[in-house]
């Protein structure tokens, strides 16, 4: 379907070609397609981008010509068709107009219209807990999501975090299985364990709630809070490792190990962010002189040393892995 509308328009813009483009629009009302639906097909059949304005709804959709819906202003090249309350449709191509454009975009209006009427987007009786569900949920649209958005007073296109956390946290939220999801532009304290996802559009934001997620896998008691941002490439060893597959490693089976003294694997953790005995002593109040022999006696374990960067780097791994396995999603 692809360009359709120029491959008509290149054969003739006749009464046709006309009713063919009617008949597409007729059909996605008479089956009540969604407003992504709508959006992403017309710009498919038009090969170019095109958006669906209404402001009232909290919407403002568009594609490109075989890609996904996302949200985004109209564009100041656009044609545009305004109909009631606001609401605009439009497309936006390169050049100069296809001869069947004013067809397409009428029919498109006439689309949109019905289908606004008709969308299955959220109620404003929802409370928040609800739409931030909503929000956050891998299976709805963008016309849905951006809805939700709207009705907890959020623009689709505002900077947002989603913060992954186990404890109680202020802000809109819902309880996400044993996990509670926030919609946040800061990062607030927390008691319990909190894992800080990146800065998108809201209406990306079951992107950042993913790797918030992710994040919170990264935790521990000595460090409760971990943002996506800083993991790097660590995040994809989420992706790829099974707790299965890390409880196997050599390094890992050590430290469970070493786990059972009292504090040391906090010790270790000190050590491994500080790169120094004494600053990690510090860190856990303990006296260097004691905790050097520690080191000494969890190196002999180990195999390797921990005063250098292959070593802090060797045991910073580990630890993480440690940390990754003992937090399943």
């Amino acid at each position: 379907m692809r360009g359709l509308l120029l491959r008509l328009s290149a054969l003739d813009a006749d009464a046709e070609n006309a009713v063919r483009v009617i008949g597409f629009f007729d059909r996605l009302i008479t089956e009540r397609a969604g407003l992504d639906i709508l959006v992403r097909n017309t710009a498919e059949l038009a090969g170019c981008p095109a958006g669906l304005h209404a402001p009232g709804k909290g919407l403002s959709l568009r594609a490109d010509s075989g890609a996904a819906v996302t949200a985004g202003p109209v564009p100041a090249k656009a044609v545009v068709r305004s109909l009631e309350d606001g609401v605009e449709v439009w497309v936006a191509r390169e050049g100069e107009p296809a001869p069947l454009d004013d067809m397409l975009l009428e029919r498109f209006a006439i689309a949109a219209a019905v289908l606004l009427e008709h969308s299955s987007v959220p109620l404003p009786e929802l409370g928040d807990p609800a739409l931030v569900e909503l929000v956050l949920s891998e299976s709805v649209g963008t016309a849905e999501r951006s809805r939700a958005l709207h009705l907890l007073g959020i623009a689709s296109t505002s900077p947002l975090r989603v913060l992954a956390a186990t404890g109680e946290i202020g802000g809109r939220s819902a309880l996400l299985g044993t996990v509670r999801a926030v919609l946040a532009t800061e990062v607030p304290q927390v008691d319990g364990r909190l894992g800080v996802g990146p800065l998108l559009p809201a209406v990306d934001a079951v992107k950042s709630w993913r790797a918030a997620r992710t994040a919170l896998r990264f935790t521990s008691d000595s460090a409760p809070v971990m943002w996506w941002e800083r993991l790097g490439s660590l995040a994809i060893l989420a992706e790829q490792l099974e707790p299965p597959d890390i409880a196997a490693l050599h390094d890992v089976q050590v430290l469970d190990r070493l786990g059972a003294e009292p504090d040391l694997i906090t010790a270790l953790e000190a050590l491994s962010a500080t790169g120094s005995v004494r600053k990690a002593a510090a860190a856990v109040h303990r006296h260097h002189s004691t905790m050097t022999a520690r080191f000494a006696r969890a190196e002999s374990m180990l195999g390797f040393e921990l005063d250098s960067a292959y070593g802090r780097f060797r045991l910073y791994l580990a630890l993480m892995l440690r940390r990754l396995r003992d937090n399943p999603e």
